[in-house]
Parts: C-alpha cells; sequence; structure tokens
C-alpha cells in the first residue's frame, strides 16, 4: 500500500459518518470528577493507557454514559462534547441508546466515589446493587448477554452481593469485576505456582477499612488461590481492632503470625505505624474452610503499598512481594493493567481472571464488618465458593 492510499483510508475511517469497528461500550458510574475511579478507568478507555508502560490506544468505544450524581467539579459533560459520547439521563437510555433495546456490546461499571452516606460501622452505602440492577434488567430483556466490567467489590451487602453473582451466571453474562491492585506490577515479581502447599499468610495495608481494606483482601487472595487443592472458600472471619487486643491475639492463637509479619515488614520499606490519623490498627482475620489462615492488617499507615507473606507446609520456606510501589514513572500505573483487561473482556468476551475471588472477597469484607458490630468472630457457611485459578494470571510486570 502507498503512502498516498494508507492515508486515504485513514482520513476515510476519520471522518463524520465513517463506520467505526469497534465494540461499542456504555459506561455507567456515580460520579465523575478529576481521579475519580471514572477518571482513571473511563478516562484510559477514552485516552488510551501503558500496561507495562507501552502505549496502548483505545480498542473500544464509548458512545453513552450515565452519572448517578454530578459533582461539583464535574469532567463527563466536556469529556462528552470532546469525545461524541451522549450522556443520557437513565441507565436505560445509556444502554439503548434512546432506543427500544439494548444498543451497546459491553457496560463497564464504575460505582466508587460520590456523596453516599456511611453506616455505623464505617461502610460507604454505595448503590450498586440498585444501579447494576438496573443494566442486568436491560440485558434480560434483550436477551443479549454482553460483557459487564464491575469495579471493585459487589455490596458492602453480602445479600446484595449474592444477588448480582447469581443473576450475573444465570444470565451467562462474560464478567471482569474486582480491584486494580492485583493487577500492579510485584516486588520482587511473584506468581505462586498453583497447587503450591500453604499453610498461613500475613497482608499488611493502611487506607481507608472500606475501600483501601477490600484491595488488600483481594490483593491476598489473588495469590491464596493458587494453593494447593484451588479454593475452598472461607469459615469463619473476625474483626478485631486496637494494638492491645491484636496483641493480645498475637500471644495466644495467632503466635504463628511474626515470622510472616517480619518478613512481610521487610516487603514494605519502613515499618508500619501502629498509631496516627486518629484510629488504632485493625487485624481482618480470614479462616479459609480448609485451614489455612490469613491475617490482614490494617495500619494506621504503612510503607510501600500493600505487602504478603505466606509460608508454605512443611518448609522454612516463605513467600513475599509488594503490590507497588505507587507510581512507576506514570500515575497510577495499576489502572493501566486494569484498563488492558477491562478491554480483553470487552473484546474477546473473555475475563482474565476469575470474578469468583471478587465475590468471595466481597462476602469476606461484608461479614467482617458485621464481625465488628457484634464484636465476635463470625461463621460465615455461605462463602463455601469453591474455584480455580487460571494457570497464567495476567499481571503488569512494570
Amino acid at each position: 500500500m502507498t503512502r498516498r492510499c494508507f492515508a486515504s483510508l485513514a482520513a476515510c475511517a476519520s471522518a463524520p459518518g465513517a463506520a467505526d469497528p469497534r465494540k461499542t461500550v456504555a459506561a455507567i458510574v456515580t460520579e465523575y470528577r478529576y481521579w475519580s475511579h471514572a477518571d482513571v478507568i473511563v478516562g484510559r478507555l477514552l485516552g488510551g493507557y501503558s500496561p507495562n508502560g507501552v502505549h496502548q490506544p483505545p480498542r473500544t468505544r464509548v458512545v453513552s454514559m450515565y452519572t448517578d450524581q454530578i459533582a461539583k467539579q464535574d469532567m463527563s459533560r466536556d469529556l462528552a462534547a470532546r469525545h461524541g459520547f451522549r450522556i443520557y439521563p437513565s441507565i436505560e437510555q445509556a444502554l439503548t441508546l434512546g432506543g427500544p433495546r439494548l444498543a451497546v456490546d459491553a457496560v463497564c461499571f464504575v460505582g466508587e466515589h460520590g456523596d453516599y452516606p456511611v453506616n455505623d460501622v464505617g461502610q460507604k452505602l454505595y448503590p450498586r446493587y440498585e444501579l447494576f440492577t438496573q443494566i442486568l434488567d436491560v440485558i434480560e430483556r434483550s436477551g443479549r448477554p454482553v460483557p459487564c466490567f464491575f469495579d471493585k467489590h459487589l455490596s458492602y451487602s453480602w445479600e446484595k452481593a449474592s444477588k448480582i453473582w447469581e443473576r450475573v451466571k444465570r444470565l451467562k453474562i462474560p464478567f471482569l469485576c474486582g480491584s486494580s491492585v492485583t493487577l500492579t506490577a510485584r516486588t520482587p515479581p511473584l506468581e505462586i505456582p498453583i497447587g503450591t502447599p500453604i499453610r498461613n499468610a500475613v497482608a499488611i495495608g493502611s487506607g481507608d477499612l472500606d475501600a483501601y481494606g477490600f484491595h488488600l483482601l483481594e490483593s491476598a487472595q489473588c495469590m491464596l488461590e493458587r494453593r494447593q487443592g484451588g479454593e475452598t472458600g472461607v469459615a469463619s472471619v473476625e474483626w478485631i481492632e486496637g494494638r492491645g487486643a491484636i496483641d493480645r491475639w498475637k500471644a495466644g492463637e495467632g503466635a504463628w503470625v511474626q515470622p510472616l509479619w517480619e518478613e512481610a515488614v521487610k516487603r514494605s520499606g519502613e515499618p508500619p505505624q501502629t498509631d496516627g490519623g486518629g484510629r488504632e490498627p485493625v487485624l481482618f482475620l480470614v479462616n479459609y474452610r480448609d485451614g489455612v489462615n490469613l491475617a490482614a492488617f490494617m495500619m494506621p499507615r504503612s510503607g510501600n503499598g500493600r505487602v504478603f507473606a505466606a509460608r508454605e507446609k512443611g518448609s522454612s520456606a516463605v513467600l513475599s512481594t509488594s503490590f507497588g510501589p505507587a507510581t512507576r514513572g506514570r500515575p497510577l500505573p495499576h489502572f493501566d493493567g486494569l484498563a488492558y483487561c477491562i478491554e480483553e473482556l470487552f473484546t474477546t468476551g473473555k475475563a482474565l481472571n476469575p470474578p469468583e475471588r471478587t465475590v468471595l472477597t466481597t462476602g469476606a469484607l461484608s461479614f467482617l464488618f458485621e464481625s465488628r458490630r457484634a464484636r465476635r468472630r463470625i461463621d460465615t457457611p455461605e462463602l463455601s465458593i469453591a474455584y480455580r485459578a487460571p494457570e497464567k494470571a495476567w499481571v503488569q510486570t512494570s
């Protein structure tokens, strides 16, 4: 092909009304402002992203959007004018493009950030169930199960989350969900071999106990799901709060923690702070059905992102890594990996990582907050969720 022919084809492709072969996407978000999750996810679908530091132009096309709230510094209206998508007053219209039936190839749902109430135990009551149910209603009426991405955990409520998951399975929707942190580059690089016999694990992080607690739990889960026998589900959870209560637990049934804590701290870059920020440390204790235990510490402040350490059964070997650091020369690089996985789902109909990971972590976090309310360990027969991790998970390398 000559340069003149190539230029002519490029001009035709960019001309008004020219056919665009890319899959069309409806973006349903709670709010769209600078550095909201809508911005760092949908913004990458609009402008491109750089998985492993290599720029990738968008492979899909955002054609519509619904915002549940309009932030003071809203960006969506300006972006619609720049990129040529339309903002609709309802979720149904955003999915049907104002017509009688589903008219997009995929849905990107981001129910994070916005002005929503917080309950008595500190969970932000995002209307994820209520909003995503409207998406599912349109898909079910259409009889066309288009791929859907669901950002972070499915709900603050296990009852609502399980309803979403059961309906997604029934409708056979290609589904990706969860945390961007599981996709970030790890230092050192660590992918636990499938079938590794793990005994116990420790994770350390910091930040908001709801939003960042999910990140910590799911980053640990993406490691533990690779253990011998595969994932078996969670038998019980317990919320332990305060330095004194945690120290007493460590001196008793938690005596196994200290060596793993010390290994994880080495990956942290600096010792986690045990006080500050107006709150004390919190321990999320997750007891799996196969006897493996996870102690996930949410500290007032920790060093290098989120860190993980696990001990193999019958061995002194410890596997450990850091999810991060927070920057590798470009802003929020973990969202580059997430954008790549989202577009893989939208273009191929296949999720690169198991949605069961997010479903199980959603339930564990929800019941942990119930444990905080009840001030005791909570048995979780509802979380008998068994699944197998993929042999090769997709993770950024830089």
